[in-house]
């Protein structure tokens, strides 16, 4: 037998054997705080034997039908209590209610007898909720959790049935259904907790707590993981963690299961005994750069950004990209622009190991001059290449040279292609028979 199902069998024991006392007592005297108490007893008898068989239940491995194991049979047992506490609280509220208003006259008689069943009441329930209780401690167990809780809610009734057997022999009757009713409504506040937490469990609800301790591990894995989905749940102080973790589709299978491998250790340590699947899945490098230019454009000072490509060095996974930055800022201020890219981009982008920037000064926008020239001959080579002649035609006169400007109007119908293909065949005959002008700028529109 178990530890665990030990001290659940000597929960058994315990609450037949002050069933016993408190209901003998209780009608002998005439207490209804006594008799509460053993009603209180009675369904701790009731959820101590659930808890003993469900502690069998749950210590089974897991089969096919049953592929997390059976730790949720210690969840469904505590509800189960959960539901007998209420229901015996109620009745003792009433019961209580009843003698308070004089509906009905409480026939407590203080006896010696009494007040020693109470004391050795206090003495037992004191010694099994600290034995449940470092039992629950030690194995993680949340029946053995929710017996400490009864145990405790049946100590403080004692105490106050105690009390109320104290005023009733001062010569206040009433003093034992005040008791009686105070211990209804501990019982009823602890079994709303329970019932609580127990059906979180049993939907499902993420551990906050542990969901948090989850995120922080994987965040401290090294190398950078791009965490995509993490689903945490427990039962009978066990965790389950889902993990889809993202790798750059440039890695090799080894390095992915070696990020998988680190990923599930960190849970270990964080979550222990936890049950951990992690999932690889390759991560678009289109995403990848697009998340590395915004960062970089986040960046003061940051005009430009272009030439970005992400390659695998040794397993390790580098971004470069070209910055542009106003030529007149000083090296010094423009290597500090460039770090602070870099720094922005592995935060922005964990998946990345390091960056490498290549600086570049911001071109000017250049002055320009439109001048008049003789359009015939370039009129004619449009016309033989689109059978009509540019819609508009004007030449600039810029620091680079002469640059031509035309739009080339073609069928509405016309694949992109094919408008790209006309507009540069236009363009490389026009550079052949003018060598003098220095660029020429085709645009196509239907």
């Amino acid at each position: 037998m178990s530890p665990q199902r030990r001290t659940a069998l000597a929960s058994v024991v315990a609450a037949a054997a002050l069933i016993a006392l408190k209901l003998g007592t209780g009608v002998a005297s005439g207490s209804l705080g006594l008799v509460s108490e053993a009603l209180h007893s009675a369904t701790d008898l009731v959820a101590a034997l659930l808890t003993f068989f469900a502690l069998g239940v749950s210590a089974r491995p897991a089969d096919r039908g049953h592929p997390y194991g059976h730790g949720k049979a210690e969840h469904l047992t505590a509800l189960a209590e959960a539901v007998f506490l209420v229901a015996a609280s109620l009745y003792i509220a009433y019961t209580a209610v009843s003698h308070l208003t004089g509906a009905s006259e409480s026939r407590v008689e203080p006896v010696w007898y009494a007040f020693a069943a109470v004391v050795l009441v206090i003495a037992i329930d004191a010694a099994r909720m600290l034995a449940s209780l470092r039992a629950a401690r030690q194995f993680s167990s949340p029946a053995l959790q929710s017996n400490a809780l009864h145990f405790g809610s049946d100590l403080a009734g004692s105490v106050a049935v105690l009390a109320g057997l104290l005023l009733a022999a001062a010569g206040w009757r009433n003093g034992d259904s005040a008791a009686a009713l105070f211990v209804a409504g501990l019982v009823l506040l602890g079994a709303g907790r329970l019932i609580r937490h127990n059906v979180d469990v049993l939907m499902d609800r993420a551990p906050a707590a542990a969901d948090a301790a989850a995120r922080r591990a994987i965040a401290e894995v090294q190398p950078h993981v791009d965490l995509r989905r993490l689903r945490v749940r427990q039962a009978a102080g066990r965790h389950f963690a889902d993990v889809v973790i993202g790798v750059l589709p440039g890695a090799a299978v080894g390095q992915g299961h070696a990020a998988a491998d680190a990923v599930e250790a960190a849970l270990h340590r964080a979550l222990p005994q936890s049950d951990v699947v992690v999932h690889v899945e390759p991560v678009e490098e289109a995403a990848v750069r697009e998340r590395a230019h915004a960062a970089a454009l986040a960046v003061p000072r940051v005009r430009e950004v272009h030439n970005v490509a992400v390659v695998d060095v040794d397993g390790r996974h580098e971004l470069s990209l070209h910055l542009k930055l106003p030529g007149e800022l000083p090296l010094e201020d423009a290597h500090e622009v460039a770090e602070e890219v870099e720094r922005a981009i592995v935060a922005a982008v964990p998946e990345i190991d390091s960056v490498q920037t290549h600086l570049e000064p911001l071109a000017e926008p250049s002055r320009g001059t439109e001048v008049e020239l003789d359009p015939a001959e370039i009129v004619r080579i449009v016309e033989d290449a689109s059978g009509a002649p540019p819609r508009r035609l004007r030449f600039l006169h810029t620091h680079e040279g002469l640059v031509a400007f035309l739009t080339l109007g073609l069928a509405p119908h016309t694949a992109l292609a094919e408008a790209h293909a006309r507009a540069s065949a236009v363009e490389e005959r026009i550079r052949v028979t003018h060598p003098e002008i220095a660029d020429v700028i085709v645009h196509t529109e239907p």
